[in-house]
């Protein structure tokens, strides 16, 4: 592996407000590859915000974060952190609690973006978004704003599914919770809470001991092909369980209860996180597993193929190795990048099945705090194209 020699320049102005089509699909994507290749890469520039919105981000202070300055006059168009399709090329990816803890995303107000990648140009267009909002009091305990809209202080919502009926299911990992919201994300439920399970943040804890490490919730969340059971992981180990063994609940959409089953999806390091999963088929899911390193220093994000029918019964997920992040090919030189590409990002967060031989990865920039491509620049948010060597035969409705 080498390192980055060059990186594309960031697309720049002001966030476009029509669909802009995929074009000029490379000619890996065309005609097939022999290993894991890059063919799409496009980029939103870190200082994209949403437009006439409200003031952001007064508790990160005054000093200059990696070449911007705090506070912001809007909101920002970041932390893409789970994706679902949007229709017509779009997608709507969700910005997870703001500026990375309660105490300093008071004023970061939580939304699902919707974005299309014009892998043609490079660029990411921004084609507007939804608050998340208790309107009608769903929420048992005190929320920051009085007019009920969630912020970064309320929830740390992580991933997101879209249901059959066309609302939202979403993973938080101050609980965790799970959130259901309707397409304008008014919030239809109150949380559900994980059956013995609780986060230090988790508002109900009541003095008790935490289970769970901090922002260690649901950062991973996918729907069944039939639509019927959600499948959320938990990015940390529960005290007592197996160091690196993570837990996959099943949550019944029928009955609006978690089932009595689950499953061991086993990281190759406790020292790893899973940061997204989608469904495949009914027995087998992509995870995407990270270390916590990044930049030059990254030496672990891969994508896994996991069956949870046990073939070798040891009682865990069997797992088969997808992609290497960090030794994707890059035969047409896309997005500036040399023959091998690197997506060394700490917070790789988003993935989604393309089609059955092509998976998008996204980042989670945590803008303004992480500089990996260029030191002292705050990260853009990327989204990559990865043509597969092999098909995955996923089920059909899981590309819906």
């Amino acid at each position: 592996m080498r390192s980055i020699a060059s990186r594309m320049a960031a697309a720049t102005g002001a966030a476009a407000l029509t669909l802009g089509l995929v074009s000029a699909p490379s000619r890996a994507h065309d005609h097939g590859v022999d290993v894991p290749t890059l063919t799409g890469f496009a980029a939103l520039p870190a200082q994209t915000y949403v437009p006439a919105s409200e003031p952001s981000g007064a508790a990160l202070g005054t000093a200059p974060i990696n070449g911007v300055q705090p506070p912001f006059a809007d909101q920002p168009v970041q932390g893409f952190s789970g994706i679902v399709r949007g229709g017509g090329g779009a997608f709507e990816v969700l910005s997870d609690n703001g500026y990375g803890t309660k105490a300093n995303s008071a004023d970061f107000a939580l939304r699902v973006q919707r974005i299309a990648p014009v892998f043609g140009t490079g660029a990411i267009d921004v084609l507007g978004g939804f608050h998340l909002t208790d309107p009608d009091g769903k929420v048992p305990f005190a929320l920051t704003r009085p007019d009920r809209v969630l912020t970064g202080a309320d929830f740390d919502v992580e991933s997101i599914a879209r249901a059959v009926d066309g609302t939202y299911w979403l993973g938080d990992e101050f609980g965790p919770f799970l959130l259901h919201v309707d397409r304008t994300g008014r919030l239809l439920s109150a949380p559900i809470p994980t059956p013995g399970v609780f986060a230090p943040e988790n508002p109900n804890l009541g003095g008790g001991t935490p289970n769970l490490g901090g922002s260690r919730g649901y950062e991973s969340l996918t729907i069944s092909p039939n639509g019927r059971y959600l499948y959320p992981v938990l990015e940390g180990t529960v005290t007592g369980d197996t160091a690196g063994d993570l837990r996959m609940y099943e949550f019944d959409l029928e009955t609006g209860a978690y089932t009595d089953k689950r499953w061991t999806y086993p990281m190759e390091s406790p020292a790893h996180s899973v940061a997204d999963v989608v469904t495949v088929d009914a027995n087998r899911f992509l995870f995407l597993e990270r270390d916590s390193t990044s930049g030059d220093a990254a030496v672990f994000k891969k994508v896994y193929l996991a069956d949870r029918r046990d073939r070798n019964g040891d009682g865990k997920l069997d797992k088969t190795l997808v992609a290497d992040l960090l030794n994707i090919a890059n035969p047409d030189g896309l997005g500036g990048f040399g023959p091998v590409f690197r997506f060394p990002f700490f917070t790789i967060e988003g993935l989604i099945l393309l089609d059955a031989r092509t998976i998008g990865v996204l980042n989670d920039n945590n803008y303004p705090t992480n500089a990996t491509r260029r030191p002292g620049q705050a990260d853009d948010n990327e989204f990559i194209r990865i043509s597969l060597p092999e098909s995955l035969h996923p089920d059909p409705r899981a590309l819906r």
